[in-house]
């Protein structure tokens, strides 16, 4: 059987990473940093596998490219691709599910810990040259507590939730959790309603995926119910969050602080309003990067490379 056209159409997606030469084993490789929607048709012309991160595969682009057989996403999420339209055409599409767990846990106590200890304000009380003239040994000008004893609600225990409350339990905190599917109710941790998990709760983070159910989830009224020291965690999806919401509630001093690695629009408008708080030092916000430490990414390619091959396999 001749190598097959494989073409990689955002792989910038996935930043500098040595994993292509996965790819290049597995049939005639293509890859371009990113794709604009008008240039999507000519580069799938006349290849059998098409790998997308972002980039939306339509019908119209199915379309015009009937040679293709196989659309890998380079992610776990396929909201990107018609998979009705895909599966009527005979055409396979493969994700990579699970390679992105420890990362999304790993960022998700990387932030909660930065703002909980205001690390921020240490290092530049530090490097401003503060401590430097100091007659102290210590300095005590912003006070933070341990995360040891406190109480955190956990909405959506998937695969991620679950090892969020694993570590944290190592901590010493007290997980709870609320599931948004109703389906995971057997976890090993105390399932309570969201508005007691709201109100009880010094830390909440958000692990569902975004759904009709789950879209402004978190809303000004919600945000009222928590604690006024809580802070609100989110890795999951950015439209869980009702962002004019958590800007008014985060101005209100109605919750401690919040940790976003995800936004309702990615890259966000100048005039999001998380972009100009009265108190920026209460949020932190990181570009979504939480699912990408090095070795995920790697995992990500292996996944890919796996699905092709098995794809092949079975031609």
């Amino acid at each position: 059987m001749k190598r097959p056209g494989i073409v990689f159409l955002d792989a910038e997606t996935l930043g500098e990473t040595t994993g292509f030469y996965r790819l290049t084993k597995l049939g005639n490789l293509t890859v371009y940093p990113s794709t604009p929607p008008e240039l999507k048709t000519e580069r799938m012309h006349g290849r059998e596998i098409v790998i997308t991160n972002k980039v939306v595969i339509d019908k119209e682009a199915m379309d015009t490219c009937p040679s293709l057989k196989l659309i890998c996403v380079a992610a776990t999420g396929m909201n990107n691709v018609d998979l009705d339209y895909a599966a009527g055409k005979g055409i396979t599409v493969k994700n990579v599910a699970g390679y992105s767990t420890e990362s999304v846990v790993q960022h998700t106590f990387s932030m909660l810990f930065y703002l909980m200890g205001n690390t921020r304000y240490y290092d530049d009380y530090v490097k401003q040259g503060l401590y430097t003239h100091s007659h102290l040994f210590t300095h005590h000008g912003r006070p933070f507590a341990e995360f040891s004893g406190k109480k955190l609600g956990i909405i959506g225990m998937g695969t991620i939730g679950k090892r969020v409350a694993e570590v944290a339990s190592a901590f010493g905190a007290k997980v709870y959790y609320y599931s948004t599917s109703g389906k995971n109710l057997d976890a090993g941790y105390q399932h309570i309603p969201l508005n007691n998990l709201l109100s009880e709760c010094d830390i909440i983070s958000l692990h569902c995926p975004l759904t009709d159910s789950t879209r402004d989830l978190i809303g000004y009224e919600q945000l009222r119910k928590m604690k006024d020291n809580a802070i609100l965690i989110n890795t999951g999806r950015g439209g869980i969050v009702n962002e004019s919401d958590l800007a008014c509630a985060l101005n209100e001093n109605l919750i401690g602080g919040a940790c976003l690695d995800v936004l309702s629009k990615e890259p966000p408008e100048e005039s999001n309003p998380l972009l100009h708080l009265d108190h920026p030092e209460k949020l932190i916000i990181t570009p979504h990067i939480a699912w990408a430490a090095i070795e995920s990414r790697e995992r990500l390619l292996e996944g890919i490379a796996a699905n092709i091959a098995d794809f092949l396999q079975k031609m």
